[in-house]
């Protein structure tokens, strides 16, 4: 016994209806508190995820030892070791180089000050080119005030000693000493310490800390998702190694082109350069800025500064443009938006380290959701696939009216492929998902008219340069280039009509003479039987949501007496296996006579062609 809607459970409460809105309330809580989490437990979180990151560029190193007949702990701690004193190796020659640069940088006065006086000279014509246009305009300031150098006269205004200064309280004791030595080493030490920790242990328990994130996200199907994250784990690793190799090698041509420059503290600058270009886009122009600066304060002249420029650019173009997408692709499978948000994001959690590792945690976040259903979300939010498939950006241009946007993916899609496999896999699908709509009455008729409208437009268009790449120009037989000898009808839904249009310009691209023609030929009686009489093949073009067995069949028999001696084909445009319509055709009638797709199509026309002709009788 059914209930009604007076008595059914629930039905008619006020607060029901808000449920998905306080759902949606929950997440954005939920996600608030994330990022304060992230934010405040930055301290612990930052060396966490630098030890995770270490991980997957250390693990094929300790693999690569367990192979060399090492044990998994000896081979982790000098995996660990190896990393730790290259790290530390380099810091070394940034401090080195750092302090020998400031060493250095009271003999670069004299040119920092003539350059300064040279752009403030420049200042100062250009402010005296702006007066004298305003006195010409009649708006003349009397009171400007001029840019330029100080006045030569200009005295300096002595500053106080503040009582109590440093020189009046005698030598500073050992405790004083050591306590500003170490004080500012500390809190470093403490996070490389907590990094080494944390990585020692992520590479001791890799697959226990993999069974444990398995049982999280995917128990239900173990063998799957541990397949999955193994390959994710491998991708990242080789991912992260291929990027420190490159950065590396990146930094050492820097600091080779800084060094044949003459430019001081070449290593420092290369080393700065490898470290930036893990930031996208923007990296390579800040870890232009300080050299570009020095380089104007250790020479007079600006050629010096316009090399380092120079350097530069020609390094991340030939990087980014031609070694990258040699290894690895165009990109990191990262959409642009994605990226951009992700260093600001992090930026904002960590501060510099955030900058550094936002593209390697995002790459982390993304290849974990392709690779685990219930992480999904993150490859389509993240991710650089395209977040519809053709056939519903082909729907959703049509719905929008964008013709502009509809034209370049049609025309990108034949150019590559071929006019019949657009139509095929994009058209005919997007068809069918409009169709589909129009039966649940989603779609207003106005909307109808404008998706018909579009669509219409671009098959014209295409009609105009049929081809592609894949375009098969075989000829059909004399008798079927005649005119009308294929027809195209459509059946009664309101899109079958554009089916119809493009099966009639793939069968032209065939070779076959084909025509399209309303349905009404079929039902008006007013023809003559003539106009009918030379069709060797009808092709009755429905799109299943928009058609039943029984309009299928009665148009059929209208066929049958219009053209008796026509071969007739069934054209159900990508019908399912299971679909209750192709069921019942196929219930009622022969198998070959039912195609779905414009494939199919194309290989029974050729084949009922192949066929040794019989004369077409002319009528009574």
């Amino acid at each position: 016994m059914s209930l009604s809607s007076e008595q059914q459970p629930g039905a008619g409460l006020p607060h029901a209806a808000p449920y998905p809105s306080r759902m949606g309330f929950s997440a954005l809580n939920a996600g608030a508190v994330v990022v304060v989490a992230l934010y405040f437990g930055r301290e612990l979180l930052v060396p966490l995820v630098l030890a995770v990151l270490l991980a997957f560029v250390l693990a094929p190193v300790v693999a690569l030892l367990q192979r060399a007949r090492l044990g998994k702990a000896p081979a982790v701690l000098v995996a660990v070791a190896l990393a730790f004193t290259i790290i530390a190796g380099v810091g070394a020659i940034v401090g080195g180089q750092a302090t020998t640069l400031a060493g250095s940088l009271p003999s670069y006065q004299a040119t920092i000050q003539e350059k300064m006086r040279f752009l403030a000279t420049g200042t100062e014509l250009l402010e005296r080119f702006n007066n004298s246009l305003r006195s010409l305009l009649g708006g003349a300031d009397a009171g400007t005030v001029k840019l330029g150098p100080a006045r030569p006269g200009a005295e300096a205004v002595p500053s106080a000693s503040p009582a109590g200064s440093a020189g009046d309280l005698g030598a500073p004791s050992a405790l004083v000493v050591v306590r500003t030595i170490a004080e500012p080493l500390l809190g470093p030490l403490a996070s490389v310490g907590v990094v080494v920790v944390f990585l020692i242990f992520v590479l001791l328990s890799r697959e226990d800390l993999r069974d444990r994130l398995v049982r999280l996200v995917g128990r239900k199907d173990l063998h799957r998702t541990i397949l999955a994250m193994n390959d994710a784990a491998r991708r990242l690793s080789r991912y992260f190694l291929i990027q420190l190799a490159l950065n590396s090698a990146f930094g050492a041509f820097i600091a080779a082109g800084l060094w044949l420059a003459g430019l001081p503290s070449p290593l420092m600058w290369g080393i700065l350069a490898g470290l930036m270009r893990f930031v996208p886009f923007i990296g390579s122009f800040i870890a232009v800025v300080p050299p570009f600066l020095l380089a104007l304060a250790v020479t007079p002249g600006w050629s010096l500064a316009l090399v380092v420029l120079a350097l530069f650019l020609v390094s991340d173009l030939a990087m980014g443009q031609v070694i990258e997408p040699l290894l690895y692709g165009h990109s990191t499978g990262l959409s642009p938006i994605a990226v951009i948000l992700a260093a600001a994001f992090w930026t904002f959690l960590w501060g510099p380290v955030g900058l550094l590792i936002a593209t390697p945690l995002t790459v982390c976040l993304v290849v974990v959701g392709r690779h685990v259903e219930s992480l999904a979300f993150l490859e389509v939010m993240l991710g650089d696939s395209p977040p519809l498939e053709p056939p519903e950006t082909f729907y959703q241009r049509a719905l929008e009216g964008n013709a502009a946007e509809l034209a370049v993916q049609a025309r990108k899609a034949v150019g590559s492929s071929s006019l019949a496999q657009y139509y095929d896999q994009v058209a005919m699908r997007g068809l069918a998902l409009a169709q589909a709509d129009l039966s649940r009455d989603t779609l207003a008729f106005e909307r109808l008219e404008a998706i018909h409208r579009q669509i219409e437009a671009l098959l014209s268009t295409l009609a105009v340069g049929q081809g592609g790449a894949g375009a098969q120009k075989r000829a059909a037989p004399p008798e079927w280039q005649a005119d009308g000898a294929v027809l195209c009808i459509p059946g009664r839904g309101q899109l079958d009509d554009l089916a119809a249009t493009m099966a009639v310009q793939v069968l032209q691209d065939a070779g076959f003479a084909a025509r399209s023609e309303s349905n009404a030929i079929l039902g008006t009686g007013r023809e003559e039987p003539a106009q009918l009489g030379d069709v060797r093949l009808c092709c009755l073009s429905v799109l299943e949501q928009g058609s039943s067995a029984s309009g299928i069949r009665y148009l059929l028999r209208r066929i049958q007496r219009r053209m008796p001696n026509a071969a007739i084909v069934v054209c159900l445009w990508h019908a399912g296996g299971a679909s209750p319509l192709l069921g019942a055709l196929r219930a009622e009638g022969s198998e070959e006579n039912i195609v779905l797709s414009l494939g199919e199509l194309v290989a029974l026309a050729r084949a009922i062609s192949a066929r040794r002709p019989q004369p077409v009788p002319s009528p009574a």
